[in-house]
């Protein structure tokens, strides 16, 4: 072989290996990059949002250990009398949501009911004072699953924002809508189809979104493994034009609250199903939204369940109140240990600081309540996948603020069991908040079943003090 021909060689032999450095390059970085840019733009964030998310996700599994050891539980105080309101019912109910309001605006607490039963959003009135009467306000929803009352048109009375999930199971199908229930003002309701065939929809709740005056939308859509959350504008004369703010599957609840307190609107998001996250989409005061992760649990099987805004320790700064209890991943459905109660902290500049409250199997929705007017907030929780083979397993709990935001458990009830939804109000005007529930009877045991239960404050608890 010629000095040229072994040179020539050499070179072609080093040019196959510049190749082949490029190939395990791309590999090893490009690839990754890619996916990261594709993460990115389905989740709404930058690339180093995404590579932070991934890196350095807060929430680790032995912070939920840690409280096993700090369940503190105090003794029972029968302050709430259960009572059953509305239809009575022969099969398993299967009510997904509730919502105390004065519907129709006569000074009495009203109930208003998502009825996957029975595809149909419900009414059950209360009048005169003491008496409740349910009536059928819009049927043909198939599994509606959130509703919120507000008065959408500014014209005086209460309409009803729905969420329609399609089918209650989960499923890929495009069997999602938004609805809303239009108050003629006479208290009957005119159906608009805002968004359908969309993924399914889970949530829905409506606020000025961008400065015009008019109520928008902002919607979680859970669909099964493509959902999406968005935000759909008011054009006004009920025409809408939607903005997909992000792209992943497991949206659960949206809460409208101006968090960052700047005057305008912003989203916070609750994703179950994938990740187990909180994220919050940051108005300009347009209509424009940056999606910021707030909270990312390490435990991909942690359940999230709901979420609610609320200023918990009372230092001017709203705060997300965070239950984890979800089971429907598993057949049957069983909650498991690491299921409870926490919040999340504001500790400014969109910051979040995670603290555990307590464990509580099957953990589903949480409301703040100063039960006991001692001027802190307490927390009620109901669950809706505890171990209903054991009798004792609870559906119902006080946690007691004792001050320095640490709680004690009281029990309340074991049955009816299946509580997936929970609301407070003053139902008698007696200055004592009650409570409502529904029962999501999906499974088995059917013994201690409940479809829409009040939970009337007798003061005991008050005159104890």
């Amino acid at each position: 072989m010629t000095k040229e021909s072994r040179s020539h060689l050499k070179q072609k032999k080093g040019f196959k290996n510049i190749i082949l450095l490029v190939i395990i390059l791309f590999l090893i970085i490009g690839i990754p990059y890619l996916l990261i840019g594709y993460q990115a733009k389905q989740k709404g964030m930058t690339r180093s949002a995404v590579l932070k998310r991934i890196v350095n996700r807060t929430g680790a599994k032995d912070e939920v250990a840690a409280t096993e050891k700090n369940n503190l539980l105090g003794a029972k105080i029968d302050f709430l009398k259960p009572m059953p309101v509305g239809q009575p019912f022969i099969e398993p109910p299967l009510i997904s949501n509730v919502q105390a309001v004065d519907l129709d605006k006569d000074g009495l607490m009203d109930i208003v009911v998502c009825d996957c039963k029975s595809n149909s959003i419900n009414w059950i009135r209360q009048y005169p004072a003491g008496v409740y009467t349910e009536t059928v306000l819009a049927d043909g929803l198939n599994a509606p699953a959130h509703v919120q009352v507000l008065d959408f048109d500014k014209d005086g009375d209460n309409d009803i924002m729905v969420a329609v999930l399609g089918l209650l199971f989960p499923s890929n199908d495009k069997i999602g809508s938004v609805v809303i229930l239009e108050n003629d003002g006479t208290n009957h309701f005119i159906k608009h189809v805002v968004a359908d065939k969309i993924a399914r929809v889970s949530d829905v709740r409506a606020g000025d979104l961008n400065g015009d005056g008019k109520n928008d939308l902002a919607v979680a859509q859970f669909g099964y493994d493509d959902g999406e959350t968005r935000w759909i504008e008011n054009l006004g004369n009920w025409k809408f034009k939607s903005h997909i703010l992000q792209n992943l599957s497991g949206p659960i609840n949206v809460v409208l609250d101006d968090i960052d307190k700047d005057g305008d609107l912003d989203i916070i998001s609750l994703v179950s199903q994938e990740w187990e996250e909180i994220y919050c989409f940051i108005n300009d005061g347009k209509g424009n939204f940056t999606s910021k992760l707030l909270y990312g649990s390490s435990n991909e099987d942690f359940g999230s369940s709901s979420i609610y805004v609320c200023d918990l320790n009372k230092d001017g700064k709203d705060d997300i109140l965070y239950t984890n209890g979800d089971a429907f991943d598993y057949i049957p459905p069983q909650g498991r240990p690491w299921h409870g109660i926490q919040w999340l902290e504001n500790k400014g500049n969109l910051n979040f600081e995670f603290h555990r409250i307590c464990n509580f199997i099957g953990a589903y929705n949480a409301r703040p309540v100063d039960i006991n007017n001692d001027g802190k907030l307490d927390i009620f929780c109901v669950s809706a996948f505890n171990l209903w083979d054991k009798p004792e397993s609870q559906s119902f709990i006080w946690l007691e603020n004792v001050g320095n935001m640490q709680f004690v458990m009281h029990n309340i009830a074991n049955s009816p069991t299946h509580l997936i939804t929970l609301e407070a109000a003053d139902f008698n005007n007696d200055g004592q908040i009650d409570f409502v529930t529904g029962g999501m009877h999906a499974y088995p045991p059917y013994d201690r079943m409940g479809r829409v239960t009040l939970w009337m404050n007798n003061g005991n608890l008050v005159n104890k003090k």
